[in-house]
């Protein structure tokens, strides 16, 4: 092989490996899971007939807002994420991007998704999806090796998705994207403590402390089954407020009662086992309720 292809190879080499670390900067699974979330949001609270080049512009613009709070986020933990081996392969502690990379990328997702919001959606929906950035990034971010009240305030930008959707549908606060708010809020602290359980040593070596109290223990437990316990009358809200039919409220039911269940066997056992089943049934409650909601509501017009 000659030099001059050598060289040709080598930045190939390079162009391939920062390509496949914007993509992972860019948490991808986990911004597609937001902006899902957000879309629920949306078509639940548009007209019937929806406008799907507008509704993909919503998306688009989601996932990049979501994106770039990633971004920022992993710039922000750069080191902590060295310490741990859940994260010690990304792109910023390995260096294959440097933290100049990824503020370029950081500014470019997020000034691209506000201005097809204010653009394309409406001023009110990019006010929010601006304000999940800035809580997402430069409140909770910090907060994580400083008091567990972080789970608190991540929650307040996790649960901003569908409310964002349904004001990017109708230009309109209210009561209705109120309760998806409030659903996804509480949600929140089952799905986060349960993931701080299970990472729980691998958080400690960051510093990172997301457990309410003494940690893995009966309090925690109890704390994440209260949480969980509220979700089952919230599930009702939608169908009494007339936003949905009575089969998306009886799908809600039976999903918080398994889901609390899983909290007795936390409760009973304090184990990372039990935790990870909460984890993973978190995962599953949410879109399932919420695809139960969007289709009920299809059914309904």
């Amino acid at each position: 092989m000659t030099t001059e292809n050598l060289n040709i190879h080598q930045v190939m080499a390079q162009f391939s490996a920062k390509t496949r670390a914007v993509f992972q900067m860019l948490k991808f699974r986990l911004s597609a899971t937001v902006v899902f979330s957000a879309g629920m949001g949306y078509i639940l609270g548009a007209p019937s007939e929806l406008d799907w080049i507008r509704f993909s512009v919503f998306l688009l613009a989601g996932f990049l807002v979501t994106s770039s709070s990633n971004i920022l986020n992993q710039i922000y933990e750069k080191d902590s994420d060295k310490l741990m081996s859940r994260t010690q392969n990304r792109p910023l502690p390995t260096g294959v991007l440097n933290v100049a990379e990824a503020l370029i990328l950081a500014g470019v997702t997020g000034i691209l998704g506000i201005y097809l919001f204010i653009s394309f959606i409406n001023l009110n929906a990019a006010l929010l999806a601006f304000a999940s950035l800035v809580l997402y990034a430069f409140a909770y971010t910090p907060m994580k090796t400083v008091h567990p009240i972080a789970v608190f305030i991540g929650a307040i930008p996790g649960a901003l998705p569908p409310m964002i959707g349904w004001v990017a549908a109708t230009n309109d606060f209210g009561w209705e994207p109120g309760i998806l708010f409030a659903i996804q809020f509480v949600w929140q602290f089952p799905h986060f403590w349960a993931i701080a359980w299970v990472l729980d040593e691998d958080y400690k070596k960051a510093g990172i402390r997301l457990l309410p109290g003494t940690g893995q223990d009966i309090n925690t437990a109890f704390q994440i089954m209260i949480y969980t316990m509220l979700l089952i009358p919230l599930g009702f809200v939608p169908y009494l407020m007339g936003m949905t039919r009575i089969t998306s409220a009886i799908i809600a039911l039976v999903c918080g009662v398994l889901f609390l269940a899983q909290t007795f066997n936390l409760m009973k056992k304090c184990s990372r086992k039990a935790a990870l089943q909460i984890m993973f049934g978190s995962f599953l409650y949410l879109p399932i309720v919420q695809i139960a909601f969007v289709l009920d509501k299809v059914e309904k017009l």
